[in-house]
């Protein structure tokens, strides 16, 4: 797949090529620290180039003429790929190509990254007068097109550099006439499609909230108008991200993926290191194509574990039934009917524990509420048990209430700013994930469940506020690295959910489709598409999921949402994905609740 020669590196994948030109005076050995004079400069991304094919003639469309690794300083004077501060205050480097060689893994500091790759080779850059050294990491696959890539900066040097951004892909592609389309919208209208003609200046989707977003996500096609040639993006990151397609005056595209360098900073002193998430990019002949290469990715290299393969359980939750309104009794009916049509598995959702009856207060205080479960969430799952079904219950573990013992005790746990006013996104705060004893905490959150309730069978995980009052206490003078460090943090906690109860499925819910991204579908088995769950309206978002997820990790459920339509069309709608129930069954006429069963079963057969 990779293939060096002293002109040119051409890497491959069953139907693309990735080309670069080799511009230098001498190949330079791997581990050589002399001056030179070697860079790498794109010439050709497309369908694969034959080894006997004349790769000079593409010189003549080079991609910008300047080289794979742009940094401020130069006659390249597009956006960089990286900034960094150097110990004298200027922000000029000069990254040179040292050499190539194939790896069986780098060394990622806690970032996202795809498993099974190929192969993996690591290109080495330096710049010789601070000693920075920079690899990059391209990841192939045996059974797709799609490419990986990331970054890892290491400081070589004496003095401190302070990194004020490093993306994890840049490509450069030849001509101007592309039409890019983004995947955005809101609460309720998630992963509308947007149609962005590309003009001279910079085009630029991005997340600024902490998370990979409703309103924006990380994913972006671009299609060139003349040709069948269609490029996507994306990124295996779960927090800020910025995607940025920029066009010069010389008729050449440039496209940025990566983590968003918005009140980013990140000080590295001597010997240590930054390393970026995975980006991925892929190239297609159509649009359909695209999304066939983006599914196989997610399905044989981001879903993990024996959900991975295996049938997901058809649940129903009982949240648009009761609201927070529940008591047993309707608990029980609820189940009931349920198991009658199909259903194999109950999730109770928000209300069960603390003083949980509104969603001002009990956030962060995860003990059962006695008197609303009728002797605790073990009494109510076995009831729920008897009846056949597996049980399943909701958390919001990252959050907290200000009317909650956790805040009281410790409220330097949440992200909030000091000697200023407290804004309150639903009544709630994030909790700093930053910090390793929150991380903790949230972890127990979990393990407590599971000790008392070993046969707990699902998680409904949510996620309903994003970053506010940014200021972490924890990190002090270091708050240019809250968005990234906050995101590691989760990923610990997910990383230890998933070694200590790797079959329990999960979902992942974030006031709908807020934090719908590559690397959370590593820990959790599905995600909620959207709160909207109109069956006109979820047509649309489905759609534009299903650009680049596989329909298994959807999430749509039959609610009482447009009641317009008929059960039928509302059940067709939500069994295009994994289907699943939200409504009471109580309203349903008998032949209602006969298509249900039978749905269900075909749901199952198919």
């Amino acid at each position: 797949m990779f293939q060096l020669t002293d002109k040119h590196l051409k890497i491959d994948t069953p139907h693309t090529t990735l080309l670069f030109k080799v511009c230098h005076k001498e190949i330079q050995p791997y581990y050589t620290y002399e001056p030179f004079e070697s860079y790498l400069m794109p010439i050709h991304y497309g369908r694969k180039l034959q080894d006997g094919d004349d790769f000079d003639i593409l010189c003549k469309n080079e991609a910008g003429r300047f080289a794979s690794i742009s940094c401020p300083g130069n006659t390249d004077v597009r956006e960089p790929l990286l900034l960094i501060q150097n110990a004298d205050g200027s922000y000029v480097n000069d990254f040179r190509f040292m050499g190539i060689r194939e790896v069986g893994d780098y060394e990622s500091d806690g970032m996202p990254k795809a498993h099974s790759v190929a192969q993996l080779l690591e290109i080495r850059y330096v710049d010789n007068r601070t000693q920075a050294e920079l690899y990059q990491y391209i990841g192939c696959f045996q059974d797709t097109d799609v490419l990986t890539s990331a970054f890892r900066l290491v400081n070589k040097g004496e003095n401190t550099i302070t990194v004020r951004r490093l993306m994890s892909l840049q490509s450069d592609l030849v001509g101007g006439d592309y039409t890019a389309y983004t995947f955005n919208g809101d609460w309720g209208h998630e992963r509308m499609r947007k149609t962005h003609p590309l003009s001279i200046g910079v085009f630029v989707n991005e997340s600024l909230n902490g998370m990979s977003s409703a309103l924006t996500n990380p994913f972006i096609m671009l299609q060139r108008s003349r040709y069948d040639d269609w490029y996507a993006y994306n990124l295996l990151f779960t927090g800020n991200h910025k995607e940025s397609v920029e066009l010069n005056y010389a008729n050449k595209t440039r496209v940025l993926v990566g983590m968003n360098d918005f009140a980013f900073s990140c000080e590295l002193g001597a010997g240590e290191a930054f390393t970026t998430p995975q980006a991925v990019q892929v190239y297609a002949p159509s649009r359909d194509a695209i999304t066939c290469e983006m599914h196989k990715f997610v399905n044989r290299h981001i879903l993990r574990g024996m959900y991975a393969r295996a049938e997901r359980p058809v649940i129903i939750n009982n949240w648009e039934a009761t609201y927070f309104d529940f008591t047993v009794p309707k608990i029980v009916e609820l189940a009931k009917k349920a198991k009658n049509i199909g259903v194999e598995l109950f999730v109770l959702d928000d209300g069960w524990f603390s003083t949980r009856n509104n969603d001002t207060s009990g956030l962060g205080d995860w003990s059962d509420n006695l008197e609303k479960t009728e002797g605790g969430i073990r009494v109510l799952a076995e009831k729920i048990r008897e009846i056949g079904l597996q049980f399943g219950i909701w958390v919001e573990p990252e959050m907290v209430n200000p009317k909650s013992e956790l805040f009281e005790k410790h409220p330097d746990w949440a992200i909030i700013l000091p000697n200023r006013d407290t804004y309150y996104y639903r009544n709630q705060l994030v909790l700093d994930l930053s910090n390793p004893k929150v991380q903790d905490y949230v972890y127990g959150v979990v393990e407590n469940i599971m000790k008392e309730n070993p046969e707990v069978a699902f998680f409904k995980w949510d996620c309903n506020s994003p970053i506010t009052n940014i200021y972490s206490p924890y990190l002090k003078n270091k708050q240019g690295q809250l968005y990234i460090d906050h995101v590691r943090g989760i990923y610990n906690v997910l990383k230890r959910v998933k070694e200590n109860y790797p079959d329990v499925p999960m979902m992942l819910c974030s006031g709908g489709g807020a934090r719908c991204d590559y690397e959370a579908l590593k820990y959790f088995t599905e995600f909620w598409c959207s709160d909207n769950t109109d069956p006109v309206e979820r047509i649309y978002i489905q759609w534009g999921f299903s650009q680049f997820f596989p329909a298994k990790a959807m999430d749509a459920h039959v609610t009482s949402w447009n009641k317009a339509t008929s059960v039928k069309f509302r059940t067709d709608v939500a069994s295009m994905c994994k289907l699943g129930f939200d409504i009471g069954l109580k309203e349903l006429t008998a032949d209602e609740l006969t298509y249900c069963q039978t749905a269900v079963a075909n749901w199952k057969r198919l």
